[in-house]
């Protein structure tokens, strides 16, 4: 498979990964990864990097102060850092002869359609002028509602962004094992996963190195969007040999999560990647199997709870009567005016509320099934 296949790849790089473990950037190991990303480029390739380590930089740079760990703290770190972090790869990319273009993003720049389609056209000029995007989450403003709040899942979103073909989640562990394997002798690496269940997602417990934001869980919970955006995802350790030109020559190493066989379309990828849902509705058996079987649409007749308050045009998460999580979609109706329509047929819906916008209250075309 050498080459064969021109790519789209974006490469998530940790804290730890960049920082070898150290309490400063180990710059010998990024030119080191920098080297095969430019290999791969020559090659056709197109590379997309997400960044940790500005908070590292920030705090190597003015040279390790006694600071609180408010937030305050931190996002000055970040704004000192985040400077310094984008040097270092352009200087490092630019050993190769290659640009490097900045994009500092915050959820809100994703939860808002026309933010969400901006960004991705810029992301396509950098991809069609061959610059690579640098991606880091805006930590110098981003307020707890609006961040991300970790880069596995904003590499996550930025590969939907991308429409990339393979997402690297590089990391100090080799893979996803099948127990910790810090304590246990027996645990073994999961070479492939088909899909993320509560078994798998138990198995990644919480937050492993205390020196990054996220542990195996948040590489999980990234995989599993990208993979139903029909992205291909590997964990892998950032210290293997080449690791990144392995993996993009498709050698089996650390765990691969294969793509959902149907990948989503534009309008989907955003509905995925974009606003945290506002509300929940319950819906019967009926719609479930409807739903989940035959691509319908949600019809009100189904709907046997409404959950928070949104608005139309709000992301809604959709369960089953177990209040187990089967999607989500786009409202088309306000949360009061979906409260009289539960349960209801849709020829009745300009009776009841003196209006319609249609007899639909989520349009397939506006729903994603998990």
């Amino acid at each position: 498979m050498q080459h064969s296949f021109k790519k789209r790849v974006v490469v998530k790089l940790g804290t730890s990964v960049l920082t070898s473990g150290s309490p400063r950037l180990d710059r010998a190991h990024m030119v080191e990864l920098v080297r095969q990303m430019a290999r791969l480029h020559r090659a056709g390739h197109e590379i997309i990097l997400v960044t940790s380590g500005a908070i590292a930089a920030g705090r190597e740079h003015l040279g390790f102060p006694e600071l609180s760990d408010s937030v305050a703290s931190k996002q000055m770190l970040a704004a000192v850092g985040q400077s310094q972090l984008i040097q270092a790869w352009e200087q490092l990319f630019n050993l190769y002869g290659l640009h490097v273009g900045q994009m500092l993003l915050t959820r809100a720049d994703l939860d808002d359609r026309e933010r969400y389609l901006n960004a991705r056209d810029t992301m396509q000029a950098l991809l069609d002028n061959r610059i690579i995007p640098v991606i880091n989450e805006n930590d110098a403003v981003a307020t707890i509602e609006i961040k991300v709040g970790d880069n596995d899942n904003l590499s996550a979103l930025a590969a939907l962004l991308a429409q990339a073909d393979l997402l690297l989640l590089l990391t100090d562990q080799q893979g996803l094992f099948s127990a910790d394997p810090r304590n246990n002798p027996d645990a073994k690496l999961i070479e492939q996963v088909d899909l993320i269940d509560d078994d798998l997602r138990a198995l990644a417990g919480g937050s492993g190195t205390n020196l990054g934001t996220g542990g195996m869980a948040t590489k999980l919970q990234a995989a599993d969007v990208a993979m139903r955006a029909g992205v291909e995802v590997v964990i892998a350790a950032g210290h293997a040999d080449g690791v990144i030109e392995q993996i993009c020559t498709g050698n089996a190493i650390g765990t691969r999560f294969n793509a959902a066989a149907s990948g989503l379309d534009e309008r989907k990828r955003w509905i995925l990647a974009g606003p945290p849902p506002s509300g929940q509705l319950r819906l019967d058996d009926g719609a479930v199997n409807a739903l989940c079987g035959k691509g319908s649409s949600l019809l009100p007749k189904g709907v046997t709870a409404v959950l928070g308050q949104f608005k139309r045009g709000d992301a809604l998460q959709l369960q089953d009567q177990q209040g187990r999580v089967i999607g989500r979609g786009i409202a088309r109706y306000h949360s009061d005016e979906m409260i009289k329509l539960q349960g209801q047929h849709s020829r009745d819906i300009e009776t009841i509320l003196g209006f319609s916008y249609g007899p639909v209250v989520i349009h397939r075309n506006d729903l994603v099934v998990l």
